[in-house]
């Protein structure tokens, strides 16, 4: 499995053939020019997820790809016609992408303030080459599945966490390997801090493998 970070949460993975694109939202950068995408997965409505001013050129150069988005995601880009149809991703739902299977699951965004409603958001576990759980993305979630991840995307840092939250889930999911996505807010200095923490208190078989910009990585 191939990953390239494109910054924040958007994530490529190229798996048994397959090229899935997760969250290209407005805080990552250079997924403009991607071609040769098999799905784009929306885990939820917000911008740095979904950069409702760039789908439409990234869908006209992918006509191809398969468009998911969580429900509330997926009825706004339908109602507003932000590049062409996209189908809701309802937790339990299986997606067939070639020879993967993509699974919807969780279903609700992260708790940022009691004042504040809490949105749609799904999850997504790939399937492939007879291993159920290669990949996981969680959006702006801790959700656990309770199975075995072998490579998690892991949110690192924002508005509605704490470091020990992050550091919690990293424990709980215990997957083979974690890369840190969802770090756009924070600053040089302090993406070197998070990441150090994250790894020390890691579980003692995950490894904790920081993804270089826009260069693909296997995993």
């Amino acid at each position: 499995m191939r990953l390239t970070h494109f910054g924040h949460s958007c994530v490529l993975v190229e798996i048994d053939g397959a090229r899935i694109l997760f969250d290209p939202g407005n805080f990552s950068h250079g997924f403009d020019g991607i071609t040769g995408l098999d799905a784009i997965l929306i885990t939820h409505q917000h911008p740095d997820h979904c950069d409702v001013a760039r789908l439409p050129d990234l869908v006209a150069a992918n006509p191809q790809a398969v468009r998911f988005a969580d429900p509330q995601t997926a009825a706004q880009l339908n109602t507003d016609d932000v590049a062409g149809e996209w189908t809701a991703a309802h937790a339990g739902q299986t997606i067939t992408i070639g020879s993967v299977t993509a699974r919807a699951t969780g279903g609700r965004h992260a708790v940022i303030h009691p004042e504040i409603p809490v949105i749609d958001n799904v999850a997504y576990i790939l399937d492939a080459a007879g291993q159920t759980g290669r990949f996981m993305h969680p959006g702006d979630s801790f959700y656990i599945p309770f199975e075995p991840i072998d490579v998690l995307g892991l949110p690192s840092a924002a508005p509605w966490m704490k470091l020990s939250e992050s550091v919690d889930y990293l424990r709980a999911m215990a997957p083979r390997v974690a890369v840190p996505i969802h770090q756009a807010i924070l600053s040089d200095a302090g993406t070197g801090i998070h990441y150090g923490r994250l790894a020390d208190m890691a579980d003692g078989g995950t490894e904790f493998r920081v993804l270089d910009r826009e260069s693909g990585t296997e995993v």
